[in-house]
Formats: C-alpha cells, structure tokens, sequence
C-alpha cells in the first residue's frame, strides 16, 4: 500500500524475489498527496487503503510509503496485527552511512528536517556527514510521469546537493522509480557515480521472512538490473500470479502512469488480473 504508485519499487521487488505470489496493490489516488496531510488525516487515509488491501486476505501488508509509516504504523499494527504482520518502510540511512559518507537524503519537503528524520540520523549517522536535501514537487512529478518536471525537480535537487556526496538515500518511495535519472543528474555534481539507497529490496525481503517465505532459486535478485525501457520484465510471473489493483477501494488496472516505468511494465507482464 501506498498513497500513489511508490509503492511499485517494493510490489516489483517481491516479484523479482518471488514471481509466483499474489500481488495487491491498494492506494489512494482521491486522497494525493498524503505529504501536506496532517497526521490524523494521513493515519485515516492509510486505514482504508489498509482495510481494502485487507479484504483480500493477504499474507503480509507492505506499508510502501515513508510518509505512512511515519504516521499510521501504530494504527495499522493494532487493527491487522497479527491476523496480518504490517512491515513498515524506514529510509535506508543505516546501510548508506555504514560506508562512512558524505551522504545526502533525498526527500519531500515535508520529510526534510523532521524530528523523525533527525532521530535516525542521530540514530544511524552519527559522525557522518550528512545533508538533508528537498525534493519539492518530485513525487508528485514521478506520480503522474511528467518527464518535464520529474527533470525539473531532480536538477533543483542535484543543485543542492554537495559535490563530495557519494551516497545518496531516496527517502521517498516514488524517487525509486527514476533512480537511473537521479544518477545521471548528479553525475556532473560529484564527478562520479553515486550510490543510491532505496528501501524496496529490504522491504521485500523483510515481508518475505515474516510470511515464512524464501525467494525462489531461479528468480534472482530484488537488485538484479532492470530490463531496458520498452520491454517488459526479467522475471516473468508463474502461471497463477494474480495482481490485483485497488485504487481509492476501487478495482481496476494498473494506471497509464505506472506502465511507464519498469517496475509497473513487470508488475504488469503476463500476470491475470485477480
């Protein structure tokens, strides 16, 4: 679940790992943007993407969304736990601070300074030098595939982001989604290629061991490079993977938005629709 499509880095990790799982993917495009939300109102927009995620019975919920977890974990945890084990997604400041920095954290605008943000970098980077950089208007830009402005705001990004930096946290789920161009953007920056720290291998993993399940031996990896624009997946889902999309409550396909990026086009490949 998610507030918007973020949530396809994660659902595209689980089915690399394993292609033969039933997917639902719940989120809430009557309710964007959950960021300028209060918490309330964020905790209540999650429990209903939750709840109709929940009327299918699934083995796990994912929270694909920073944004939720920050907000609506407690909430969701106490209505589905245990019937439903509720894996939350945090930053990956930990791994990108264990190589010692610079570091820079990409994310909203409402993220960016917060008290949550600020206890895991005392928490995980203490000693690391780390900037905390704005993305204003990327999620939405990568929600609605405006190549114009997903352009837009990640050069405004690079800009502010130091020249020594080598890794690079995508502290919002949506910002996977155009890692490769975050990459090339701040290539002319750094000088280099940056490493760039996303959440969805490690939420798909987690979600993985807390249902009991191991990735298959033939699917490869969550990490695995993706296949070129155009094509449609690496890993294509078994016979019997059924996708299920909800949108707002409502079933319904994948969105147009969400076909133009690798990880709907796999979500998407030869998988009935359940």
């Amino acid at each position: 679940m998610d507030s918007g499509i973020g949530l396809l880095a994660a659902a595209a990790a689980v089915r690399r790992l394993r292609p033969d799982v039933g997917l639902v993917l719940s989120s809430d495009p009557d309710g964007l943007p959950w960021g300028p939300r209060t918490p309330d109102d964020v905790a209540s927009r999650a429990l209903a993407v939750a709840r109709a995620a929940a009327a299918h019975a699934p083995d796990a919920l994912v929270v694909a969304c920073n944004t939720a977890s920050v907000h609506a974990l407690p909430a969701l945890r106490a209505e589905l736990e245990p019937r439903i084990p509720v894996i939350g997604t945090v930053p990956a400041i930990k791994p990108a601070a264990a190589g010692g920095g610079p570091v820079a954290i990409w994310a909203t605008p409402a993220t960016t300074g917060s008290a949550y943000q600020q206890r895991l970098i005392a928490e995980f980077a203490s000693g690391v030098d780390v900037t905390e950089v704005p993305c204003p208007g990327l999620a939405d830009a990568v929600q609605y595939a405006d190549d114009r402005r997903i352009d837009a705001a990640i050069a405004a990004a690079a800009a502010l982001t130091p020249p020594g930096v080598t890794t690079v946290v995508l502290g919002c789920t949506h910002y996977e989604l155009v890692e490769e161009r975050i990459r090339a953007a701040l290539r002319p920056v750094t000088g280099r290629d940056v490493t760039l720290h996303g959440s969805a291998d490690a939420v798909a993993a987690q979600a993985l061991r807390r249902i009991g399940a191991d990735a298959r031996p033939d699917a490869g990896t969550a990490s695995d490079t993706w296949p070129a624009p155009g094509t449609a997946s690496g890993a294509v889902p078994a016979p019997g993977a059924g996708l299920t999309v909800l949108l707002s409550g409502r079933p319904s396909e994948l969105p147009p938005a969400a076909l133009t990026y690798p990880e709907g086009r796999l979500l998407g490949a030869g998988a009935p629709v359940a």
